[in-house]
């Protein structure tokens, strides 16, 4: 299973992006997708994710400004994000948790990760 992130890029401050992240390969089902994002010199801090049920998290400084879906068809993650601000400039990863897929005979779940998409917000 791979996961592949895309969608980052420029933009001005009050902008919008939308990032994709989806997962390729044989699987099941996908428990939790999550968005975390690393600034320079910062540490890697969740974002935003969502559980099977559909119930979302959100950081505190993204609330009201992030919105993140899922399309469990396409076995991939939105992360809509709105009012951008120069703080958000980071490299966004994906993180799918508990893939559930096939190996032999058995059902295993892994955790995986994206390589990340770089968001730059430009005041």
């Amino acid at each position: 299973v791979q996961l592949q992130a895309s969608g980052g890029g420029l933009v001005q401050a009050g902008g919008s992006l939308r990032l994709p992240c989806e997962a390729s390969g044989i699987l099941f089902s996908i428990n939790e997708w999550a968005w975390y994002r690393q600034a320079p010199g910062k540490q890697r801090e969740l974002v935003a994710s969502i559980n099977s049920g559909g119930s979302t998290y959100y950081e505190d400084s993204v609330k009201g400004r992030f919105t993140i879906s899922r399309d469990n068809a396409k076995n991939t993650v939105y992360l809509q994000m709105n009012s951008l601000k120069p703080e958000d400039t980071a490299v966004y990863y994906c993180n799918a948790v508990k893939v559930r897929l096939p190996l032999g005979d058995k059902v295993r779940e892994y955790d995986y990760w994206g390589k990340g998409t770089l968001v730059t917000v430009s005041s």
